[in-house]
């Protein structure tokens, strides 16, 4: 503590030797004698001796206040002593900014944390039933391959709905915004659920005529595949049908619909409402982001559906050259 003291105080020691020993030289030069000066240093050593012994002890307190501060730096909040100028107080505001910004940091990944541990739970979940389903059928000795083709596929796009979900995070560093002719990008998407289709022994249908949309085909293709998703997973005879027209997709189905008190919050994360309830298979974070990636893509989304009626999601598309990389 004292060698701190020292050290922090040393340009006043200098200054006090110095001017100490200068006007003791001019005291003695100028008839002061050796009395004179003698008495002036003595009155100085007395002076600055008095001024040292306060100020020693003002710098032992602050010192042992910041030492707990230090000893402690996990705490929410700290109690600084008073600031002893301008500067130390610029200092004090700017540790306090940082630890803001900390907390505010520390907060958003426990945020995202808790986010993404919500979202593996139920990711977990889902891959589970169609693990389960294939070792069931094995173990039964029939394991037909449109079975195993079907559960396969789930777990393929399970998988790559985890990925997505990663970039998802930010989006918008993925994002390649350029007009896209929207029909083959629907026509991808029908033809990687074609098995599905075939299994449920489903029909779809594509209809209209193909235009142009400012766009990601990636991310597009994403939104369409979970639509397509769920519509087969709730349709049980029928089929679905795809429109295009006016820069607008339109996918319905035949399926068990939607309840009218679901329907305003099929959109939230982890919301599985009554057909969540039906398919024990439901994690609520497909449509979530369907509709967090349409909001990043400027596509407009609406839903209607009536229960045992189906359902129709609209997609419309910005158009073309209205849109730049995010």
């Amino acid at each position: 503590m004292i060698l701190d003291y020292l050290r922090q105080r040393r340009v006043v020691w200098t200054f006090f030797a110095v001017f100490c020993l200068f006007f003791t030289v001019i005291l003695y030069l100028y008839g002061g004698g050796l009395d004179g000066a003698g008495y002036f240093l003595l009155i100085a050593l007395f002076l600055f001796g008095l001024w040292t012994l306060v100020d020693a002890r003002a710098f032992s307190r602050r010192a042992r206040t910041l030492d707990a501060i230090l000893q402690n730096l996990s705490a929410t909040r700290h109690e600084f002593p008073l600031p002893a100028g301008p500067l130390e107080e610029r200092y004090q505001d700017i540790s306090a900014g940082l630890c803001r910004l900390l907390n505010q940091k520390t907060a958003a990944l426990s945020a995202q944390h808790a986010d993404q541990l919500f979202y593996y739970t139920q990711w977990l979940h889902q891959i589970k039933t169609p693990i389960a389903a294939i070792r069931l059928s094995m173990q039964a000795g029939k394991a037909e391959r449109g079975v195993l083709e079907q559960e396969l596929f789930k777990i393929e796009q399970y998988v790559e709905m985890a990925l997505q979900y990663i970039k998802m995070q930010d989006v918008s560093a993925d994002l390649i915004i350029r007009d896209t002719d929207v029909l083959p990008v629907v026509r991808d998407c029908v033809k990687k659920y074609a098995a599905l289709f075939i299994y449920k022994n489903l029909s779809v249908s594509i209809s209209g005529g193909s235009f142009v949309a400012a766009t990601d085909e990636k991310w597009l293709a994403f939104i369409i595949e979970q639509l397509l998703s769920n519509a087969v997973k709730y349709t049980h005879r029928g089929g679905v049908t795809i429109s295009l027209s006016e820069r607008t997709v339109s996918i319905r189905d035949d399926g068990i619909g939607i309840l009218p008190e679901d329907a305003a919050r099929i959109f939230e994360r982890g919301y599985t409402g009554s057909a969540g309830r039906i398919d024990k298979r439901a994690s609520g974070i497909g449509l979530f982001m369907v509709h967090e990636i349409a909001d990043k893509l400027s596509i407009s989304l609406s839903v209607e559906s009536a229960p045992g009626a189906g359902t129709t999601v609209r997609l419309s598309l910005p158009p073309p050259g209205s849109l730049t990389k995010m």
